[in-house]
This record gives C-alpha cells, structure tokens and sequence, in this order.
C-alpha cells in the first residue's frame, strides 16, 4: 500500500530545494501536492527530479473531489497518471472530500455526505481512480466543521466500508482527526477503534488554530504540531506500530532545519514504539 520507510518525512516546497539537496541527514521521505506539478517541465520538475533522486517520494493529490457528487475528472485522470507514471512514487494519497461541482472548483476540501447511497457512489471514484491510476489509493480522512444533517454513517464506518469495498488504504491525518473530534464531539479514541488500523499507510501531523468567533478548531497547517496532536499520535502507533508519517507545514511554511526538527519529534515516538514491539 505504501513503500515509504516506516519514519518521518516533511513537505516539500521550492524554497528547500538547496538545503534539502545539501543535507547528509535528511527526512526519511519528502512529499508534494500532485497539482503543483501537471506541466510538462521547466523548473518544478527539474527541481523535483533533483530531490526524487535522492530521498523516497510520496505524491498527494488535492483536487480529485472523490467525495463529491461528480466522477473525477478524465483530464485531472490522466494528468495524474503521467505524473506518477514519471517519477513511480512510493506511495500516492487522496482526500475524502468534495472540492468541484459541475466542472467548478472550490476553495476548500469539504467533508461529503455519509449516507449508505453516496458511499456507494465514492466506492465506485475511488474504484474508477485506481483503474485510470494502475495503483491503489491512500484515502484521507478530512478535516469537519459541521455534521450534514442527511448524514447516516459515522466517518470512521464509512472509511472501513470504502476500504473494504474497494481496497484501498488509508491516509490517517492525525491532525484532522483531532480537529474534527472537537468541532463535533466524538471521541477520537473510538473513532480509532472503528477503523482498519492495518490499512493505514501514512500518517500526517500538523498544526491548527483556533477561530475565536467560532470557537472551532481550523486545520490550516501553519504552525507546528500541538501538544494534543502529539498524545493522540503516540496513541495510534501504540495501536498500529510505525507508519510513515509526514509533517505537513503549508502555510507561514519554516526553513528546511525548523521541519527536520518537527520530523525528529516524530521520528523519537517511531523508535520507541519500535523498540516496544520487539521487546514485547
């Protein structure tokens, strides 16, 4: 489902590109949002290159809108399917979320409607997905703010029945899990008890804010890890061992050495449980 090392990776972005290539110790992996690099070449890609012939590499898409009411787009499709076809990543991850309507894009990832009809109709994307891919998907569990009132299936079930359905993994966003627990009072922990921990892939760690006119909890990746984010996740990789997992940083994104640091954290929670696992 993934050929990442069971460590940590961070997100790439071109102004790392000197530093990440200068490093004798760098992350285990790198990862990069797939639409960023749909053109045929010129610099994106010659830097990428550069970085994917020297540390593993993981592609996330973000524009699929797998979880809205449309089938993915066949140009969005093949675009992905050169782009991984050209660099044969170590693992490719999606979002469960809607994010177009009738060929328009919006500005966020949504959560979709969790009914037993539109499960359906997001087993047969993803299925879709993975045949125009030839790969399996990592589907990730997306960030929410309010509960559809048609809503009929917790997250959790929906995620166990779309990979048992389709056999897809899963992208275990940690940060998300979090934020989505607060805003809509759910017990995280139960929420992990309700998934296929085996078919996690790759975990995200990230940091959120909090909106004060609303009192929500905002995923929006521009500060590090929160103390709270980081008990939950010893809390999964007690549950599920080492995963690969990535440091996502997008927005007020820090230097290369600010993200290592963030990675090393993470990094020293693996090792441990390692070590614990064996010794056990």
């Amino acid at each position: 489902m993934s050929a990442l090392p069971a460590r940590t990776g961070v997100g790439f972005k071109p102004f790392h590109l000197d530093d990440a290539l200068a490093d004798r110790s760098p992350p285990a992996f790198v990862e990069v949002h797939a639409e960023n690099y749909f053109g045929a070449g010129g610099p994106p890609h010659r830097q990428l290159e550069a970085v994917a012939a020297k540390l593993p590499l993981s592609i996330h898409g973000v524009g699929l809108s797998l979880g809205g009411p449309d089938r993915p787009d066949a140009t969005h499709l093949a675009k992905l399917r050169r782009l991984l076809d050209r660099y044969r990543p170590a693992s490719f991850s999606e979002h469960l979320a809607w994010s177009a309507l009738d060929g328009e894009f919006l500005a966020d990832l949504l959560p979709p409607l969790r009914t037993r009809e539109h499960l359906q109709r997001i087993c047969e994307h993803v299925e879709e997905t993975q045949q125009a891919l030839g790969r399996p998907l990592l589907i990730e569990n997306p960030s929410s703010y309010v509960e559809f009132a048609a809503n009929t299936l917790d997250e959790a079930e929906l995620l166990a029945e779309l990979h048992h359905r389709t056999g897809c993994g899963l992208l275990l966003d940690v940060n998300n899990l979090y934020v989505s627990s607060i805003n809509l009072g759910f017990p995280a922990d139960r929420w992990l008890d309700a998934i296929p921990l085996q078919a996690v892939g790759e975990i995200h760690l990230a940091g959120h804010a909090h909106d004060a006119g609303t009192g929500l909890l905002i995923d929006d990746h521009g500060s590090s890890v929160a103390h709270s984010v980081w008990s939950l996740y010893v809390d999964v990789i007690d549950r599920c061992g080492p995963r690969p997992t990535l440091i996502e940083w997008d927005t007020e994104t820090p230097d290369w050495h600010t993200l290592k640091h963030e990675a090393s954290l993470a990094d020293a929670i693996l090792a441990h449980a390692g070590r614990e696992r064996r010794r056990a």
